[in-house]
């Protein structure tokens, strides 16, 4: 499979969980758990669809850049999207905050990811 394919394939994917996850939210969350475990809740979902979009666009940079900072710069937001979305999700639905370390290293993660396609900007000719 060829890296933009797979790009594609994760950031669409990673779209489609947040559309679910944003309705299961707004469906079965709402009045059942707290204002600000539902808005942790939003936060997660938000973040997600962001960075789908980012790797959506990571995908299609791959038809015409062969530079190996595009692939890094994907991975680092799908590493976000698994800390920072991920470590939200584990909060909200095990109530369990030691993990909340986690949540900035993935944010951390994005930031990278985004300064990658930002070099790539200054870097393609």
């Amino acid at each position: 499979m060829e890296k933009k394919n797979l790009w594609l394939i994760i950031g669409a994917f990673n779209g489609a969980f947040a559309v679910l996850a944003g309705a299961f939210g707004a469906h079965m969350l709402d009045g059942v758990v707290s204002g600000a475990t539902l808005i942790t809740f939003q936060k997660a979902v938000r973040y997600q669809m962001y960075h789908a979009f980012a790797l959506v666009i990571v995908a299609l940079l791959a038809n015409n850049i062969q530079l190996k900072i595009l692939n890094i710069s994907g991975w680092l937001f799908l590493l976000g999207i698994i800390l920072f979305s991920g470590s939200l999700y584990f909060i909200v639905f095990t109530g369990i905050q030691w993990i909340e370390f986690l949540t900035p290293i993935g944010g951390f993660a994005f930031t990278f990811g985004w300064l990658g396609l930002m070099y790539i900007g200054f870097k393609n000719k």
